[in-house]
């Protein structure tokens, strides 16, 4: 499973895509992550920096209240962040094209 929540806060897999022309999501990677494509080189923290502002405005969830768990400097990263509606309405229709 890409995500494991305890109703206040959820962990996400996530396999990151740098230096793509613009930020999204790209489906899953397997069951094990969900693949996003990141508008950023992976230079200087840049890809990460831009990973968190992307999550941030897709989940309705301040920049500062995103923290990475694992993988800062890997492909495949685990953030957490807090259980938002919006990310309820992300399963939901991740749900719906399976």
């Amino acid at each position: 499973m890409f995500y494991e929540s305890d109703g206040e806060s959820v962990s996400l897999k996530i396999k990151a895509q740098p230096g793509a022309s613009r930020s999204e999501f790209a489906g899953l990677y397997g069951d094990e992550a969900i693949k996003i494509r990141i508008a950023a080189a992976a230079v200087e923290g840049a890809a990460n920096k831009e990973l968190v502002k992307f999550l941030s405005k897709a989940f309705k969830v301040p920049k500062s209240s995103i923290r990475f768990k694992s993988g800062e400097t890997a492909k495949i990263k685990i953030l957490q962040f807090p259980y938002t509606e919006k990310f309820r309405e992300f399963l939901d229709k991740l749900e719906i094209r399976n």
